[in-house]
């Protein structure tokens, strides 16, 4: 009974786990702050290494009080890039083409009540937005109205809602094949919290169809269309769910037959959080959420060989230069942009996995009031725009925008 009470305890820690009850965002000016450079460890009062601040808007321009996920989308027609920002009361919008001039340029509201928890997946032009907020569902927004605003910042409307789910922890996409995968949805729903599968072919008119939820509760996730070194997979669209005490693989090509393909796990696991492929899809990097606040570790990040996605291996432990948790990481590369939260964000040298060689190559430290092993600061990090611009959420202060030092 101590185990399952224990579990559920650890469970209502990390539905998110970045739960702040009561933010406090770092004193700055109130509007947008000019770029600033990272000279001798400082960009002003951000510890930085090889990272300058191109600017940041605050949580109280965004007029919300704190900030969760993070996304972004580059507009082909116009060359313009954009942040797309979760916050407790809605999805802020911001063009950040102008890196001297940051544009807030307007929010869509949640669309039932506030929530610490909303994240954000682009397909098509248009933004799929889920939030834990009760009867949530799915808002959907049309990206391109964002060409057209004049006077900022605006109150927009979703284009479409999807209500096949309430509450929903997080989304991911498969681009190649135009379907949402649904996670952190009610534990009791018909999937067991599990994976609601979404047709987003015609972006305005999702679509339910079907879902898995054999493993149960999955809580984060990436979706693909493999092209790794297991060629009894090459083609098929594979799903990697971090499902709070395992990790699942699940081929998901016939939505109507979802099969499982294998499970892990590892020692020490505390919560199961979320990972990210590398470019050749050989290792899939793991984050651990709680593990930090449970045995102490230095933020610690666990790497998988998936040479054969039958047998996943445990390949190596990379532990970072400090205490802080890790959250959302993304690979761009041979690097692997971590959100760290009190920590900032931490860039990692990847180039050699394979030797198990891991180094930290630099940082921005958006929280610098301390490192502690505490759900303060940043929550995600967007790392794929072509300019290099990197956009970060953090919890108590809103937008950062930054970039590699010249």
């Amino acid at each position: 009974m101590s185990k399952v009470i224990n579990f559920i305890i650890i469970g209502l820690l990390a539905i998110g786990c970045s739960k702040n009850s009561d933010p406090q965002e770092i004193p700055m000016d109130e509007q947008v702050v000019d770029g600033t450079p990272c000279i001798n460890g400082k960009a002003g009062i951000y510890p930085c290494s090889g990272y300058d601040l191109l600017g940041k808007i605050s949580l109280n321009t965004l007029q919300a009080s704190s900030a969760s996920d993070i996304w972004g989308w580059a507009d082909s027609e116009n060359n313009k890039e954009y942040a797309i920002i979760g916050l407790d009361n809605g999805t802020a919008f911001v063009d950040i083409t102008d890196e001297d001039n940051l544009r807030y340029l307007g929010k869509l509201p949640t669309a039932t009540v506030n929530s610490t928890w909303r994240d954000i997946k682009v397909y098509k032009n248009h933004a799929y937005i889920v939030s834990e907020a009760e009867g949530h569902g799915m808002q959907v927004f049309d990206l391109t109205r964002l060409r057209n605003v004049v006077t900022s910042p605006e109150t927009f409307t979703a284009d479409a809602r999807y209500t096949g789910f309430g509450n929903c922890h997080n989304i991911v996409i498969n681009e190649d094949s135009g379907f949402a995968y649904a996670v952190g949805t009610a534990r009791d729903d018909i999937y067991n919290g599990g994976i609601h599968f979404i047709n987003i072919q015609d972006p305005k008119n999702p679509l339910a169809s079907g879902g898995y939820g054999a493993s149960g509760y999955t809580h984060d996730g990436q979706v693909l269309t493999y092209s790794g070194p297991d060629s009894n997979f090459s083609g098929k669209e594979v799903f990697v769910g971090a499902n709070e005490d395992h990790v699942v693989l699940v081929d998901v090509s016939n939505k109507a037959i979802p099969e499982e393909i294998s499970t892990m796990t590892y020692s020490n696991f505390a919560y199961t959080h979320q990972g990210w492929f590398t470019q050749d899809q050989k290792y899939f990097i793991l984050g651990d959420e709680l593990d930090e606040v449970n045995f102490g570790f230095s933020s610690r990040t666990l790497v998988f060989d998936f040479t054969d996605l039958t047998a996943p291996l445990l390949h190596d432990v990379y532990l970072g230069k400090t205490s802080a948790i890790d959250h959302n990481g993304y690979v761009r590369g041979d690097e692997f942009f971590l959100a760290n939260y009190t920590a900032g964000v931490r860039v990692l040298d990847i180039s050699g996995i394979t030797d198990k060689s891991i180094s930290e190559v630099g940082f921005f430290d958006t929280y610098p009031s301390d490192n502690k092993t505490d759900f303060n600061g940043v929550w995600s990090v967007f790392p794929f725009f072509t300019s290099n611009k990197i956009v970060v959420s953090d919890i108590n202060s809103g937008l950062f925008v930054i970039k590699k030092s010249n």
